[in-house]
């Protein structure tokens, strides 16, 4: 039998927000394995999924550029040591070169990049990673839209289509856009549709929530793990979710207001989050 650690209780215990008694019991019975400790706390409803977890102690920023009108726009993450290095004015200018170096390539920085970085890293005095890069490139008719939230902690790129060229001068979809990438920021959702959620976790979060209610008849079981995956995707799934500025209406909903008001089919064709350290 492994030993359980504090360490072990308390990373626990900040994942599932579970006391701490009852993360080391869990941990005890899955003999030291914080995946099954968390699983188990979960399938007796004690936990929520974990959502500290993957964090890691990086600091450093987030920037994004755009090129060709506004057709092509990147994200951009580095990484420092401390949040020190983070708001110098030399490290900042490194960061914004890398996000018009990232409007160039869908490669990984981190490949093409090694020369300069290590260069910056002997003029800093401090270990700089490039951790990771996007590049949008408008494929048809709509715009793309870029955001950097929270001293550029967080960064947002959306791309929104639409069938006619007019629709994307319309105060409207402008407005849309804004509101999306602020959205996203903060709502922080995992996929586009529950379509695009992994297989294997749906089957894993459906096998708990049945867990949770196994006493019951099994008609019953299935409907309220239905209603339960319904509110699951509403968590991660961006067009799922209530619209943050309306949270009684989903952004599926937005998209069809705005759509209808414009005249327009809309559809959101893709987007991606950074957040630094997560």
């Amino acid at each position: 039998m492994p030993e359980i650690t504090a360490a072990q209780v308390k990373e626990l215990r900040e994942a599932t927000n579970v006391s701490m008694m009852e993360c080391k019991r869990a941990l005890v019975e899955a003999e030291g394995d914080m995946a099954a400790a968390t699983r188990m706390l979960r399938e007796r409803g004690m936990a929520v999924a974990a959502k500290k977890s993957s964090r890691t102690a990086n600091q450093g920023l987030i920037a994004s550029a755009a090129a060709d009108n506004g057709r092509t726009l990147s994200l951009v993450e580095v990484n420092c040591e401390t949040d020190f290095v983070a708001r110098n004015a030399d490290f900042i200018a490194f960061v914004d070169a890398m996000a018009r170096k990232a409007c160039e390539t869908d490669d990984a920085l981190a490949d093409s990049m090694k020369d300069e970085l290590v260069a910056k890293v002997a003029e800093i005095g401090e270990n700089l990673v490039l951790r990771r890069n996007t590049r949008y490139v408008l494929e048809a008719t709509g715009a793309i839209e870029a955001y950097i939230h929270l001293n550029s902690k967080i960064g947002v790129l959306v791309e929104v289509g639409c069938e006619k060229p007019d629709t994307v001068a319309a105060t409207e979809f402008q407005e849309l856009l804004k509101d999306l990438v602020l959205h996203i920021a903060a709502c922080a959702p995992q996929h586009l549709r529950p379509e695009d959620v992994p297989e294997d976790v749906v089957r894993a979060e459906r096998d708990i929530y049945a867990k949770q209610v196994e006493d019951k008849p099994p008609q019953v079981v299935e409907k309220i793990v239905d209603g339960k995956m319904r509110k699951y995707y509403g968590e991660i799934c961006l067009l799922n979710q209530p619209f943050v500025k309306e949270p009684k209406q989903s952004v599926t909903q937005l998209l069809d207001a705005v759509g209808k008001t414009t005249g327009d089919k809309l559809t959101l064709r893709r987007f991606t989050r950074y957040q630094v350290g997560l």
